[in-house]
């Protein structure tokens, strides 16, 4: 009865392995779990970081200039005649203001993009651009060539999108254009 080929063969080895393949199954999953985790608490980690450190306050500054601006504006308009200096300056400051998006005025992610170059470059398919992204890329090239066939770009850098300083710049004219108006507006 020594024979692999019998009918009742013994099983005393089975427990052994079923438990070691249990047993590497569930240190296998811990495995997986700790390492989204940790992926998870770096994510929210840099996303916590970029948002207070980086988004709220260009955020910010954008939308007070935006306010002021506009609200500059609406007070020229409703006082001052049509085509006054005054009131252009405030119309094209806003103009500016109005076209300048988030990502042309944030500090550069180096290591985000070396990361993303990483792994465009790999050959995982899950990987590569989304969709959406490519869409909103598309959208941006699109109004980007609007812009430039429209009568001046009304100072932009001369890249085409309005950098930081463009938006000093703009600071200044507003500031500029406040105290000559004999308000203080800008803190």
């Amino acid at each position: 009865m020594d024979s692999p080929w019998e009918e009742d063969p013994q099983t005393e080895h089975a427990p052994e392995a079923d438990w070691a393949k249990i047993s590497t199954e569930f240190t296998n999953s811990g495995y997986r779990e700790g390492i989204i985790a940790g992926k998870e608490a770096f994510l929210q980690e840099g996303f916590d970081a970029g948002f207070a450190d980086v988004g709220v306050p260009i955020g910010r500054e954008l939308g007070n200039l935006r306010g002021v601006v506009s609200a500059l504006a609406s007070f020229l308009s409703a006082k001052s005649p049509e085509g006054s200096p005054e009131l252009d300056e405030a119309r094209d400051i806003s103009s500016i203001i109005s076209s300048i998006r988030f990502s042309d005025i944030a500090p550069r992610d180096v290591e985000a993009e070396q990361h993303a170059r990483e792994h465009l470059d790999s050959d995982d398919p899950g990987l590569a651009e989304s969709d959406e992204l490519a869409q909103k890329r598309n959208m941006e090239g699109l109004e980007d060539m609007l812009s430039h066939l429209t009568a001046g770009v009304g100072g932009a850098s001369p890249q085409g999108r309005p950098t930081l300083e463009d938006v000093a710049k703009l600071k200044e004219r507003l500031s500029s254009l406040s105290t000559k108006l004999g308000l203080s507006i800008l803190a």
